[in-house]
């Protein structure tokens, strides 16, 4: 389950939301507690969340999906990572991507010609050395804590394209993916995609996750509303007008029991873990589809 960090009202009550969403998926039958940065917007920064988070949890593994290295110094990055990691007792599972907002680059000083695959592999390894007590600086003492992780959190790709996937074979543990259409064709051939450049690199089996927008309702055609709501307020860098034309068939938006189906196909894909991604901030949202999953 992914917090509400992208919604407008999450703040309504300081940090209040954010935290029963936590403690809930925490208590529930989820296998991961989720959020994803950006950075000119209103969401929580998502490093500082990270601790708040490892402070709320004692069970599920907490998910960056994802966090843009770009965006940062590669070796803070991984000394924040590292610091999670051991708040959290090794429950972290780290998704790294390069965005897709130019704004979000220019908002955090960074450079829009960075945003490559190979910038991303780059910043990936220098991580790699810093959690493998490597002196990647000029100093008396490598940079730490060490993670609790030997070796440091798994990495995701957050990546759909096929050069992409095949390119980050090299580094990532697997896939942080999302599907906007729900197609299972489309999830299966990225699936067998990845597995097979994973083949082709001579690596382990890759973790294999997927993720989508959801909302439920009782069959009166008001998830679909939410739906559209969100995507509006979230994709704001694209003009409403293309938005307003996706939104119909982006998502999962229908009743618990057609949630139900929809996760087991992806489970018959081979699905490692299915992300669900909230349109709004209510938190009987993690009840229903808690009782769906019991």
């Amino acid at each position: 389950m992914t917090l509400p960090v992208m919604e407008p009202d999450v703040w309504a009550d300081g940090a209040t939301t954010l935290e029963a969403w936590t403690r809930a998926v925490d208590e529930g039958p989820f296998s991961s507690v989720c959020f994803g940065e950006r950075m000119a917007f209103d969401n929580p920064e998502t490093l500082t969340l990270l601790g708040a988070v490892a402070a709320w949890t004692s069970r599920v593994r907490i998910a960056t999906t994802v966090v843009v290295p770009q965006l940062h110094d590669p070796v803070m990055l991984a000394k924040a990572l590292a610091t999670g990691d051991q708040l959290c007792g090794g429950r972290l599972s780290v998704g790294l991507g390069v965005g897709g907002r130019e704004e979000d680059y220019r908002a955090a000083g960074a450079d829009w010609s960075t945003r490559t695959m190979a910038g991303l592999a780059e910043r990936a390894a220098v991580m790699r050395r810093v959690w493998a007590g490597e002196r990647v600086t000029e100093a008396q003492r490598p940079v730490g804590p060490p993670p609790a992780q030997p070796g440091g959190p798994e990495l995701l790709v957050g990546s759909t394209g096929p050069r992409t996937i095949r390119s980050s074979a090299a580094w990532a543990d697997g896939l942080a993916g999302i599907t906007l259409d729900l197609d299972p064709a489309g999830v299966a051939a990225q699936f067998d995609l990845v597995r097979e450049a994973w083949r082709e690199a001579g690596r382990p089996e890759p973790r294999l996750t997927t993720s989508f927008w959801f909302a439920l309702d009782d069959g009166d055609g008001s998830a679909r509303d939410q739906v559209h709501r969100h995507l509006r307020h979230y994709m704001n860098w694209i003009p409403q007008r293309y938005v307003d034309a996706m939104a119909p068939a982006t998502g999962f938006a229908g009743t618990p029991a057609e949630l139900r189906v929809t996760l087991d196909r992806f489970a018959d894909l081979g699905a490692d873990e299915v992300q669900l991604i909230p349109t709004g901030a209510a938190l009987d949202q993690v009840a229903r589809v808690a009782d769906l999953l019991a």
